[in-house]
């Protein structure tokens, strides 16, 4: 729960796995969390539902197109006079070359090995391991 004086601003996040059981990260290119790794999302806009919020965030920022799934969980995380209030889904890639683009400095595939050695954003790894969405080794 949010303090009367805080607004809540929905965000959704993509659990994306290729078939090999790697994690779809990008490096986020802008605050919060600019420089370090985490999965693909953003800010749901108005009149969006969160199929279409994450449709649209991962095109953005990875190049690849999606199916969304089921949810895996949701978090939320201090922002300014508020929280983000994220819910994060199972996405499968449909078609599309890995590239990194809006809001991303860099996108790949991880293996468990590559995530241990990444800076990742606050909360990230220790989420994905309550909802058991870490990669494979």
């Amino acid at each position: 729960m949010t303090a009367s004086n805080e607004r809540s601003i929905r965000c959704v996040g993509a659990v994306v796995h290729d078939s090999t059981g790697r994690l779809l990260l990008v490096r986020r290119a802008n605050p919060p969390g600019e420089g370090m790794w985490s999965i693909p999302g953003g800010r749901v806009e108005s009149g969006e539902t969160d199929e279409v919020a994450v449709t649209r965030e991962v095109f953005e920022e990875t190049g690849l197109s999606v199916t969304v799934g089921g949810l895996v969980g949701s978090v939320q995380r201090p922002a300014p006079n508020g929280v983000f209030a994220i819910f994060d889904y199972e996405c499968q890639v449909t078609s599309g070359v890995l590239q990194a683009g809006d809001d991303a400095s860099d996108a790949a595939w991880v293996d468990s090995a590559t995530l241990a050695t990444l800076e990742t954003t606050e909360g990230l790894l220790e989420a994905l391991s309550e909802w058991n969405c870490l990669p494979k080794a």
